[in-house]
């Protein structure tokens, strides 16, 4: 994947923890809903930096492309 794609999924990954930041309340969650938006959010903060950051090269290692 070329670095301009990866760009771009990593900043939509960016926004998907951004939108289901909005939902979380302050404080620390206490419900199973609150600890499930963090989860999320905090899922979409790593997935954006595995895409931005690529530090396994996962993302670039032309071999695992089909």
């Amino acid at each position: 994947m070329d670095r301009r794609k990866r760009l771009i999924v990593g900043g939509l990954w960016i926004g998907v923890a951004v939108v289901m930041a909005t939902t979380l309340d302050v404080g620390i969650p206490s419900s199973a809903d609150g600890v499930a938006r963090l989860f999320v959010v905090v899922i979409a903060l790593f997935l954006a930096s595995v895409y931005l950051l690529d530090p396994w090269n996962v993302v670039s290692d032309p071999f695992r492309q089909g």
